[in-house]
């Protein structure tokens, strides 16, 4: 990867450009960490890096961006460039391409704002990045206000590059995020959306949790979640805290780079115990399973998650206070929670639930002697019989067919109904015993 990245900068130098490395490829380099991706920065046009490179797309032309395609991966290629006015908060008016000094000024954060020649093997740094990485510090290129009122979304990447990377805020950046924080709202949902998965999908995702609800960001995306602060719990099941220190937490407890599905349900699974907070003898949260899946619904819908995202994350929250019981569950039950898409997901939640709470996983450890010791077969069987056989047998189409068959279903699962044989003498004794006939009297 890196290089072909060189391999573009020296055709372009070739070319009579200037060009170096540029961004988050520097930064990484200059923490001693290995680029994901290089992107370039150059004083060649648009026009003329579509004309250097065979393979181009131009994504964002009217900034001065180009994708150049080698050996089939995109490698951005902007033209340095200053940006006009800012007037909704998200994207410049306009540009006009400039030299690398002004590129490096209008740029977020000092980390991001230096540029690396390959080729003499030189940092360019017009500042003051590599002296902030050295301090582990986040501060803004310039004041602080004007960065923010460029691109509100900067508001969100400041919480996120202090969480990933460890650093703290500069104070008057960090002064100048709680001051704006609400002004988030001109930001689209998606756009939110994807800095909050970043946050809480990387490292220190508790720390995220904590620095977004001191800037008063939290309050601006997630009210819901916000809400949990200061919310108490009983002590005799949760000796950590309040709600929100309970997903903390989870969150800081969570594997690495863990999938999008186990983070959100993670941060959302105890989003309904604010509204169903009540002292009788002690705190409890009644229903606060089923409340917190209808509210996760909500914040999901508003923040455009897919229809699929929705869904596995949903039935994780709203699932989540079945685990506790599955000792006491018959086998039919635990072998569907065990068939579920989301079974992995969910059985790591309820163990980072244990885990930040009481500590007990005994129930994490009966669910995987039970799912190392039932075959996938066992426990999603190819079904015994179908609503056609049930109809063939005399059946009226009705509600008593799904019945039948969910009843067959269960007790296949069971391992109380073994063959179809079996299963369809049941279906016969059902059906008599209902008073219905039909026009035939076997199956």
């Amino acid at each position: 990867m890196k290089e072909i990245a060189v391999q573009i900068v020296r055709q372009l130098r070739e070319a009579g450009h200037i060009a170096y490395f540029a961004g988050g490829c520097v930064r990484d380099m200059v923490r001693g960490v290995e680029p994901h991706d290089f992107d370039v920065a150059t004083t060649a046009t648009p026009e003329q890096i579509q004309n250097i490179f065979p393979r181009t797309v131009p994504v964002g032309a009217a900034f001065g961006v180009v994708l150049v395609l080698e050996d089939d991966h995109p490698f951005e290629v902007a033209t340095f460039r200053s940006d006009e006015a800012y007037l909704d908060g998200r994207r410049p008016s306009g540009v006009r391409y400039g030299t690398p000094e002004e590129d490096a000024q209008r740029r977020d954060f000092t980390v991001n704002g230096m540029f690396f020649d390959p080729l003499a093997n030189k940092l360019i740094d017009f500042v003051g990045g590599e002296a902030d990485i050295g301090r582990r510090l986040i501060r803004c290129i310039g004041e602080a206000r004007h960065r923010f009122t460029e691109d509100k979304l900067r508001l969100m990447r400041c919480i996120r590059f202090a969480t990933t990377l460890g650093y703290q805020i500069e104070p008057a950046t960090f002064a100048a995020v709680c001051e704006m924080a609400l002004q988030i709202s001109v930001v689209s949902a998606e756009r939110i959306r994807d800095e909050l998965t970043k946050i809480f999908t990387r490292a220190n995702p508790g720390r995220g949790l904590v620095l977004l609800e001191e800037s008063g960001l939290l309050r601006a995306v997630l009210p819901e979640v916000a809400a949990m602060k200061g919310v108490e719990q009983p002590p005799e099941f949760h000796p950590e805290g309040d709600v929100f220190e309970h997903v903390r937490l989870m969150l800081d407890a969570m594997p690495a780079n863990p999938s999008l599905t186990l983070a959100w349900a993670v941060l959302l699974h105890d989003v309904g115990k604010p509204p169903t907070f009540r002292v009788v003898e002690r705190i409890r949260f009644d229903e606060h399973d089923v409340v917190g899946g209808q509210m996760t619904e909500a914040v999901l819908r508003r923040l455009r998650f897919s229809n699929e995202e929705i869904e596995r994350i949903v039935l994780c929250v709203a699932e989540h206070m079945r685990f506790r019981h599955v000792q006491e569950m018959r086998p039919s039950k635990v072998k569907r929670i065990l068939a579920r898409p989301t079974f992995a997901e969910e059985l790591e939640l309820h163990r980072l639930d244990c885990v930040a709470s009481h500590g007990g996983i005994e129930n994490v450890e009966f669910l995987l002697k039970k799912a190392a010791e039932t075959p996938p077969e066992v426990v999603k069987p190819k079904p015994l019989v179908s609503g056609r056989d049930l109809l063939a047998m005399g059946f009226t189409p009705g509600k008593l067919v799904g019945a039948v068959l969910r009843e067959i279903e269960e007790l296949q699962l069971e391992e109380r109904l073994e063959s179809r044989e079996a299963a369809l003498a049941y279906a016969r004794e059902r059906l008599r015993a209902s008073g219905s006939t039909g026009p035939t009297g076997n199956g």
